[in-house]
């Protein structure tokens, strides 16, 4: 990898309640190189938006983050809120899963989208009202100086969803992270959004992180892919790889839910159990209570991340080779 872009090493987030702390994204090293395209997967409750709202300051206050986060060598992690304010948006931006929940109700899209301009490229009048129209031209939205004048309840998801993103390129960012962008939309909407994202990173050369629990969204869209599973990196790969050849037994029983579209029918590997909640993930591997291959070292010992190929790094106490499939051995009735 080149110098990274962004830098995240040991990151941790324990969120507090009646005194008690409970740890979400537990020692995260992860990077990012300029212009890359990242996807970062796993199940709902495996932390994969809470490390990068920590990476940003977006937590509420009873949340502790402890690690760091660098961007271009600049540290995130307990900033002040002026450096903060000067990274998200213009250096940083994201785009999160509800756009109905991210637009101002109250106001017209085209002075939301002025705000943005004014804030950080200190656009104004004129020049920012034509910066916004030149915005909405390159997401795709039809008739843009009407659109303008539109409230956010009078635009369809898909269409307020381009909106977001018009806002997120309103800064000119370095980096986009696209959190769960399609989860609300149509397979169509969701296929023009995920294409337009593509053209405009390759047009800008802007990196781009997509987080998602679709792995087939990830899989033609992104060019290395993170697996997270309660709140810890588990394997990191190129996606040719990870697609091809996943070495660690969570990642093979993801891919092991998804239908085949051509070939033989077959069953479907179904993963028993759940993510455990923050705070309650077993003291050695957490995946281990729903493992088909685990051993008695992994009730008790972490399993550190190592090697286990190019740019191919798995959190697995097992030497697991490529074409071994955990989930096709027989399993004893639960």
């Amino acid at each position: 990898m080149t110098v990274p872009l962004v830098e995240i090493a040991g990151l941790t987030v324990d969120f507090e309640k009646d005194g008690r702390l409970s740890r979400a994204v537990d020692g995260i090293d992860l990077a990012v190189a300029p212009g890359e395209a990242l996807g970062i997967v796993g199940e709902s409750g495996s932390g994969k938006s809470v490390m990068w709202l920590a990476a940003l300051g977006l937590l509420p206050a009873r949340a502790r983050v402890g690690g760091s986060v660098r961007i271009d060598g600049q540290q995130l992690v307990a900033a002040s809120p002026r450096l903060l304010e000067q990274v998200r948006g213009k250096r940083i931006a994201m785009i999160f899963q509800d756009p109905s929940s991210c637009l101002n109700p109250v106001h017209r899209i085209g002075w939301q989208l002025v705000e943005a301009l004014k804030l950080h490229r200190r656009l104004d009048g004129a020049t920012a009202r034509a910066e916004a129209l030149r915005l909405l031209d390159q997401v795709g939205i039809a008739d843009a100086r009407r659109r303008l004048g539109d409230h956010p309840h009078q635009l369809s998801g898909g269409l307020n969803q381009r909106v977001m993103i018009a806002m997120a390129l309103a800064g000119q960012p370095d980096l986009l992270i696209a959190d769960e962008p399609t989860t609300a939309l149509d397979a169509t909407i969701q296929a023009q959004i995920l294409a337009l994202l593509g053209d405009i990173r390759r047009d800008t050369g802007m990196a781009m992180v997509l987080i998602s629990h679709d792995l087939g969204v990830v899989a033609e869209n992104v060019s290395r892919v993170a697996v997270m599973y309660a709140g810890r990196l588990v394997e990191e790969a190129l996606g040719k790889d990870l697609f091809g050849g996943p070495r660690h037994p969570y990642t093979q029983g993801l891919l092991a839910a998804l239908p085949d579209l051509t070939g033989p029918r077959r069953q479907l590997a179904a993963i028993p159990g759940t993510v455990p909640e923050p705070g309650k993930a077993p003291a050695g591997c957490s995946f281990a209570p729903r493992c088909p291959v685990a051993e008695p070292r992994c009730q008790s010992d972490p399993p550190a991340s190592r090697r286990v190929g190019l740019l191919h790094r798995s959190a697995c106490h097992l030497s697991i080779e490529p074409g071994f499939s955990a989930w096709a051995l027989p399993r004893a009735a639960e």
